[in-house]
């Protein structure tokens, strides 16, 4: 997945993704009402992990990654740790995937060509996990997943589900935990429903009451009424449900019935626990792939749910071997289904802009059922996939669900139709600035920034967080109070908040200490550094580190607006002439920059320059920048400190050094100041022009490209013996 975005950009994406993922995880394991398809939820997903593998420095406390399913923390039912974690299983979602996977394997277990390795391979059936521990062979506890280490104790409720035996073969070890699916069948779903709603409507007549399909509860898919039904305090109501339940696992164990995933899986089946009647055991990537066809082809016939395979390494002392990464064994693998396609009408395109100022056309369909799904709406994604399609109001199209992109359009089935062609808008609906798509880009953005009502409470959470001015007590839930009260309108009114301190302590929650507090952190930044202060803006391409870097040259902050406009105006008398090729007319727009903007380093381009020159020639823009900074001294609510790099002669002095992985000991921004006051150049990205690495734990892709290179690489506590060595 392309990953085209900022650092700051990142980082509020990663906040909202933790945010959505966490809120989608409660509703899905702990309260059983999913407001998104499970692609949907895959596409959230794949998206944060992109963005932490292309920033891993930026990787969250509460990222997604780390967690499984839900913390059990809502539920009436009593919480149970799992003594052995329930972890979950990464994805694929085509077979060059799933070969990638399995050559990983064989990479990781460095096999040769000719050693063999087998797999098993079932379906993956749409239910909620259980454990089912037994002792001596007696069913002592049962519990759902929850958040892969704490679950909820569900054994009353799993005795009244006929496929789960309370008493195993004398064989069995002294303790055994199977591990499975509680699921509903497409049959007994559907009657389930019925019998809800014959219920309701004989309750409103026997009350005399009109009766109101509308009003009757009903679940909206089997794996929604299983969870809801096994998840009941009073076990009486699962009783009344037909759930029932199928193996594929096992979890702690004093004993393991076999050397391979096949042979303990045959012995829970021998012991009476269903396990799925397409389970199979191959010898290679090809044959579980074939066995996917199958299984995909019998999918619409099945009386139960699935959506995908999982594939399994047969020989458990592999498996031992290949352990686990993050919150997903390397050993296992789930290969979903592709998306399914209806078509439908487009409606109508509407523009929605985001909290980064993207301008998102979003299609309008007339009302669809897509894999189980009502679909309403669909990305469009940007200006030019709209005139790649040639969609427009009225034509009707081909929608499908994906793992990646969801809901889709993928096809207009009426291109030839005598309609007007959609014209995609060159102002911000929202707030009436310039929308405007960067050279060799695709995406039409909002240069409103400061004042778009799209983009303001977001880009003053960024100009309070830590990179930037970093003022505590401004969280986001007290910034969105604010803002709904009309006090926080733009970065300046923070620093008027003084004014207001009576109306803050009004609220409800606002003590004087707390208060106090609050405002003597807006003081303290009332001489900020220029640098936080204008990567605090939220300027696009304007980075924490490419704003250090453009007040290194400049030094005085308010010389910036002078210096956007000489820029825009160079552009404007400095075309690309006709026969001028690309590569010199790069050269000359970068040499311009570096000019223009009194530049020290290689790090800053064209982009950057563009960006300050769209967000200054912006009338809005430049009334909130004067109003909090001003053109002189006194004008403005702030007074920015010059910036002004203090550096040393070091053994690092003139060198190019990257920082990589988690750093322990201090932030990545603390970490870069030191390496420019020891004379070095920080930089993001690995390369040939790279002297030195410091690579904290978690390292990935920069270790390794930086081992490929030969360049020296030293760990937090060699870059701490560099820097105490130069005094």
């Amino acid at each position: 997945m392309a990953v085209d975005v900022t650092e700051a950009e990142a980082a509020n994406e990663l906040m909202r993704l933790a945010k959505q993922i966490a809120k989608h995880d409660r509703l899905y394991h702990a309260e059983d009402a999913p407001e998104i398809s499970d692609p949907e939820y895959d596409a959230l997903v794949r998206r944060n992990a992109a963005l932490e593998a292309e920033f891993p420095h930026l990787v969250r406390e509460d990222s997604p990654s780390r967690k499984v399913g839900h913390t059990a923390t809502a539920s009436p039912l009593s919480k149970v740790t799992h003594e052995v974690r329930m972890m979950s299983l990464d994805n694929a979602f085509n077979a060059e995937e799933v070969e990638e996977w399995v050559a990983r394997v064989r990479r990781f277990l460095s096999l040769s060509d000719g050693d063999p390795v087998a797999f098993t391979a079932e379906d993956k059936i749409d239910g909620l996990s259980c454990s089912l521990r037994y002792e001596k062979g007696k069913l002592v506890r049962a519990a759902t997943r929850g958040d892969g280490q704490v679950g909820e104790d569900v054994t009353p409720n799993v005795a009244h589900i006929a496929d789960i035996p309370q008493q195993l073969p004398g064989d069995a070890p002294e303790v055994f935990e199977i591990r499975g699916e509680v699921y509903m069948g497409r049959a007994d779903f559907e009657a389930l429903n019925t019998r809800l709603m014959d219920d309701a409507r004989a309750a409103a007549e026997e009350k005399g009451e009109e009766f109101d399909p509308a009003k009757v509860r009903q679940f909206a898919n089997p794996r929604n009424a299983a969870a809801g039904s096994l998840r009941q305090k009073d076990a009486e109501v699962t009783a009344q449900r037909p759930l029932k339940f199928w193996a594929h696992g096992w979890g702690a164990a004093s004993d393991v019935p076999g050397g391979t995933q096949e042979e303990v899986v045959r012995v829970i089946e021998r012991w009476g626990v269903p396990v799925s009647p397409l389970f199979a055991r191959f010898d290679d990537a090809a044959a579980i792939l074939a066995h996917y066809e199958t299984i995909a082809a019998a999918r619409p016939d099945l009386p139960y749910e699935i959506d995908g395979v999982v594939y399994k390494v047969d020989r458990l002392d592999y498996q031992q071997r290949l352990g686990f990464v993050a919150k997903a064994p390397r050993w296992a693998l789930a290969h979903k289904f592709p998306a399914e396609q209806a078509e439908t009408t487009l409606e109508g395109i509407d523009i929605q802009v985001g909290r980064t100022g993207k301008l998102t056309p979003v299609g309008r369909l007339a009302p669809v059922l897509v894999g189980g799904v009502t679909v309403t709406n669909v990305t469009l994604h940007n200006r030019d996939e709209i005139e790649r399609l040639g969609v427009r109001p009225g034509d009707r199209v081909v929608v499908q669900r994906a793992g990646d992109v969801i809901p889709q359009l993928v096809d207009n089935l009426t291109p030839e139709a005598e309609r007007d062609p959609f014209h995609f808008p060159d102002h911000c609906p929202e707030c009436g600035s310039e929308a405007v798509a960067e050279e060799g880009e695709v995406d039409v953005r909002c240069t409103g920034g400061l004042i778009c009502p799209a983009q303001r409470t977001e880009r003053l959470k960024h100009f309070v967080s830590r990179g930037a001015l970093d003022i505590d007590g401004l969280g986001e839930k007290t910034i969105d109070q604010f803002f709904a009260l009309g006090w926080l309108e733009s970065p300046a009114d923070i620093f008027r908040l003084k004014q207001r301190r009576a109306d803050i302590l009004a609220l409800d929650g606002w003590k004087e200490r707390s208060v106090d507090n609050l405002l003597e952190s807006v003081e303290a930044r009332r001489e900020p550094d220029a640098a936080r202060l204008l990567f605090g803006l939220g300027i696009r391409h304007v980075g924490a580190v490419t704003a250090r870097d453009l007040m290194k040259g400049l030094g005085d902050i308010r010389l910036l607006p002078r210096k956007a406009a000489e820029f825009r105006t160079y552009c404007l008398e400095h075309p690309r002439t006709e026969g001028e090729k690309e590569s010199p007319f790069n050269t000359r727009m970068v040499e311009a920059v570096k000019r223009i903007f009194e530049v020290r380093t290689d790090g800053i381009g064209t982009a950057v320059g563009h960006a300050l020159a769209d967000f200054f020639h912006e009338e809005h823009n430049r009334s909130v920048w004067n109003d909090l900074i001003g053109e002189a001294p006194g004008e403005g609510v702030v007074e920015p400190q010059r910036y002004e790099v203090e550096t040393r002669d070091s053994p690092v002095s003139g060198k190019t050094v990257v920082f990589t992985g988690k750093l322990e000991t201090m932030s990545r921004d603390e970490a870069k100041a030191q390496a420019e006051r020891l004379g070095a150049k920080a930089s993001g990205s690995v390369s040939a022009k790279t002297d030195l690495l410091v690579a904290g734990p978690g390292a990935g892709s920069k270790l390794k490209k930086a081992a490929e290179l030969g360049i020296e690489v030293v760990d937090e506590a060699g870059w701490a013996e560099i820097v105490k060595a130069a005094g």
